[in-house]
């Protein structure tokens, strides 16, 4: 079961208990149009198949809790969504189908979504679609300051954003309430603020974890990228995702790190503000971000194996998650990566640096235990944020935490 940790053994054959031509798929595409968008792909499926697809909306607040409680309760769908943290978890508890078995391969989805999808060199998930994170900055405030291009590199960015936070000591000075800030630094926010600061340690040439899921997190590179995001932080304003998304998008913000659905949020309620977006600056040899990869996966005790990989065959396939980004523009950029480049993606305003981004992003360190690890990371990063802690006194101390956490069985 999933809960006890205890992994299956890989010359172990799927119980099937007769075969069904119904199957059940469980998904976090739930907002209406996004539900009608999967709902005309899969609607594709039945017909080529002569079968049923019954689809399951689940939310990201607790969608893991009733996927666990539904493997442990031998109710678990046929197929099913996982985000990139959880792949571990579920192909390490030994629910989950052995793909590799079937013939299946990684070959045409893009490099950094393989390792997530594997488990002792066989795959357990097929990446879907991929996002990323990239730096928005506002053009205004920029040419205030006396820049005509982004900021390429970390130093670059603190200058940048220090210039811009003195536009507002001016206008506070002036009375001004509503002034504007240099830098949005993320803030205490459960699962989103790590993934603004791994970046910066994988620029700057640190990790969480090495090859050998050992605890690095107090490298001296990580240090000094923890210093930078603090110094950044003081050029600007701490706060959650979603409050810093409404500060851009109200024109106070200099530099924001954030993804495609700002783009959306900016159309809708701020058509005419002046932005732009580029690459994260580099905090050592080149740029970074965090890539995130949404997986397809088939319970292990399907009752119709065949039918549930073929299913999630094509729900990844490039040209069905390309239709499903043109029916919603923050679906995400298609895994397959035949298709991240195609024309259609490519054309949308500002995705091409998107685009560009993922080649220098990373999905989060592989472990069983991330999410516990992932706590640890970012309780570091906010102790050091507001200066209850040294970057080095809080890295040192995560590294302690880590190195317990890894130990366990």
């Amino acid at each position: 079961m999933l809960l006890s940790g205890q992994c299956s053994r890989e010359d172990e054959t799927v119980p099937i208990f007769g075969e069904s031509k119904d199957l059940i798929f469980w998904h976090f595409r739930s907002e209406p149009k996004q539900r009608e968008a999967l709902r005309a792909i899969v609607a594709r499926f039945e017909q080529e198949h002569d079968c049923k697809v019954k689809l399951v909306d689940l939310s990201w607040g607790d969608g893991k809790t009733k996927l666990i409680a539904a493997f442990n309760s031998n109710t678990a769908p046929d197929v099913l969504e996982l985000g990139s943290d959880w792949v571990a978890q579920f192909s390490q508890g030994g629910v989950l189908l052995n793909l590799s078995k079937s013939g299946l391969h990684l070959n045409n989805f893009a490099e950094f979504t393989h390792k997530t999808a594997k488990y002792n060199d066989s795959i357990f998930a097929l990446p879907w679609t991929v996002d990323t994170r990239v730096l928005f900055y506002n053009k205004n405030l920029l040419r205030q300051i006396g820049m005509d291009a982004p900021p390429k590199t970390a130093p670059e960015l603190l200058r940048a954003a220090r210039a811009v936070h003195a536009l507002g000591d001016e206008q506070a000075a002036k009375g001004m309430r509503d002034r504007v800030y240099g830098f949005g630094a993320n803030g205490s926010d459960e699962h989103r603020l790590y993934k603004r600061v791994l970046p910066m340690f994988w620029s700057a040439g640190g990790d969480v974890l090495d090859d050998s899921s050992r605890p690095v997190i107090n490298s001296r590179a990580n240090i000094d990228a923890l210093q930078m995001y603090c110094d950044l932080s003081r050029a600007g304003f701490i706060e959650t995702q979603r409050e810093l998304d409404n500060l851009f998008v109200r024109g106070k913000l200099g530099f924001w790190i954030s993804g495609a659905w700002l783009l959306d949020k900016i159309k809708k309620e701020s058509p005419s503000l002046p932005f732009g977006v580029a690459l994260i600056p580099a905090f050592g040899a080149k740029s970074a971000s965090f890539a995130g990869v949404e997986y397809v996966a088939v319970n292990r005790n399907t009752r119709n194996p065949s039918l549930a990989r073929r299913l999630a065959l094509f729900i990844t396939s490039g040209d069905n998650a390309l239709a499903l980004l043109k029916q919603f523009q923050d679906a995400g950029i298609p895994a397959d990566k035949r298709f991240m480049r195609d024309e259609y993606v490519l054309s949308a305003p500002y995705r091409k640096v998107f685009v560009e981004q993922l080649e220098s992003s990373h999905t989060s360190p592989i472990h069983r235990h991330w999410l516990d690890i992932e706590r640890v990371v970012e309780d570091a990063i906010v102790e050091a944020l507001y200066g209850i802690k040294s970057p080095e006194q809080a890295l040192n101390s995560a590294q302690w935490f880590i190195n317990d956490i890894v130990t366990r069985p």
